[in-house]
């Protein structure tokens, strides 16, 4: 959190039986503070790996533009949640590509996963930024129907989609 990433690196080689959550701790640090290639050698490090670390590793290369990678990531996950499932619908709406990330989204759904607010968020600005009205329609009657809070960033999403 205070950016001292090779100190990070220091504690985390003095830990001597590490295990996911210290493993997870430190590619989080990597990914906070834009190491890249770091995070990535962690993770292929790991002896296991849990749905924490593949998230952070998706959630990193959205981040940084390089969707097919993130994409690679999910597409090798043994076992996915709602959060991979909105990370990688984030990382296509945030780098322009609206379409895929609806078709995710609509795939996320037909596996039984339920969107939260986070992934309706997502796929507003998703159809936002594809002038997508009937699609961010039905979202909407989709939001309407769930049984999680309303509050000020679902409904900025709405109004900047159907502005």
């Amino acid at each position: 959190k205070c950016g001292a990433v090779a100190d990070a690196r220091a504690a985390f080689d003095r830990i001597p039986r590490r295990n996911v959550f210290s493993w997870n701790i430190m590619i989080t640090a990597y990914v906070q503070n834009g190491y890249v290639e770091d995070a990535r050698s962690v993770f292929e490090k790991m002896p296991q790996r849990d749905v924490v670390s593949w998230n952070a590793m998706i959630s990193m290369y959205g981040r940084c533009g390089s969707v097919d990678a993130a994409r690679d990531v999910f597409d090798k996950m043994p076992q996915r949640n709602v959060i991979s499932w909105t990370t990688i619908v984030v990382a296509y709406a945030q780098n322009g590509d609206g379409k895929e990330a609806l078709k995710l989204f609509r795939q996320m759904q037909l596996e039984g996963v339920k969107p939260d607010k986070i992934a309706f968020i997502a796929v507003l600005d998703a159809c936002a930024s594809m002038a997508a009205l009937q699609e961010g329609r039905e979202n909407h009657a989709s939001i309407i129907g769930t049984t999680f809070e309303w509050d000020i960033v679902v409904g900025t999403a709405l109004v900047n989609m159907y502005g």
